[in-house]
């Protein structure tokens, strides 16, 4: 797996990858804009360039979609701005060269799961209409249920990715969170357990579907719902089942990110990715 962490774009987007560069990340997952804001200034020259050129010197480097996004919704004007806002947010991926966004699937208020999914699909045709980037891969993001979140079994996965795929005209695929995946009650603490979670996400999903991996330890129980990240080995899923999934040879060549706490000054990060090295190594 090719480890490394969400980074900050505070500063301009190519400050997120010389973040990563610093403290020897090989995956960089960042946001193309603040992601609790409807609208951002256009990105400049000067940052998509420099971000280009550092961008080789990573072997992954991702994005992830705004949290304000909800395309799954009933209330027109929320799905008019999400829709518009994914299609602002594939623009920018185009632009710097991102071919793999991250994003929540939405939550369906309500109106239930078939519903939320059929609003879900076609907003994301919507939305690549207006971007006009079917280079850039779409990867549904497990979720922790919380709520009428979408995502939360592998199954509404699969119906999402089965609905949008009758197009063709954008590529969709799944970002695994252990976090989320744990708090929805898909076991990873045994190799038991883990061997029947991806055995189950195999059938259902498909291994090949699996674009990233977001890295999180679980501060809430087992099958709580909650969607609490924890440093790795510090939560309820602890170092055995991560140590599970960074020796997973299936798992070779896709980006595994953190998104677990952290300040200015990276230690944590630091700390986390050494942990999961360690873990790799035996």
């Amino acid at each position: 797996m090719i480890l490394g962490a969400h980074m900050s774009i505070a500063g301009g987007v190519q400050r997120a990858l010389e973040r990563g560069l610093a403290i020897r990340c090989r995956a960089v997952q960042i946001f193309t804009r603040n992601q609790l804001q409807w609208v951002a200034p256009p990105l400049t020259d000067e940052e998509v360039e420099r971000f280009r050129a550092l961008t080789p010197r990573l072997r992954s480097v991702f994005a992830h979609t705004s949290y304000l996004l909800n395309l799954a919704s009933p209330q027109a004007e929320l799905f008019r701005r999400s829709t518009a806002g994914l299609a602002e947010e594939l623009k920018r991926c185009r632009l710097l060269g991102i071919e793999l966004l991250v994003m929540h699937p939405g939550a369906h208020m309500g109106r239930g799961i078939g519903a939320g999914i059929r609003r879900l699909v076609g907003g994301l045709h919507q939305a690549y209409a207006a971007a006009d980037a079917p280079e850039v891969t779409l990867a549904l993001e497990t979720t922790s249920g919380r709520g009428t979140l979408l995502g939360r079994r592998f199954e509404e996965l699969r119906d999402i990715l089965d609905a949008a795929s009758a197009r063709q005209d954008f590529r969709a695929g799944v970002c695994l969170d252990t976090c989320h995946v744990f708090a929805a009650g898909y076991e990873l603490r045994t190799r038991s357990g883990y061997r029947q979670t991806m055995a189950a996400f195999d059938r259902i999903v498909g291994l090949g579907s699996l674009r990233a991996v977001h890295l999180n330890d679980s501060a809430g129980a087992f099958a709580s719902g909650v969607d609490r990240h924890a440093h790795i080995g510090a939560g309820a899923i602890g170092k055995d089942g991560f140590r599970l999934l960074v020796r997973d040879p299936r798992l070779r060549g896709l980006p595994g990110v953190l998104e677990t706490p952290k300040g200015a000054e990276l230690r944590e990060d630091v700390e986390n990715l050494a942990t999961l090295r360690g873990l790799r190594r035996g």
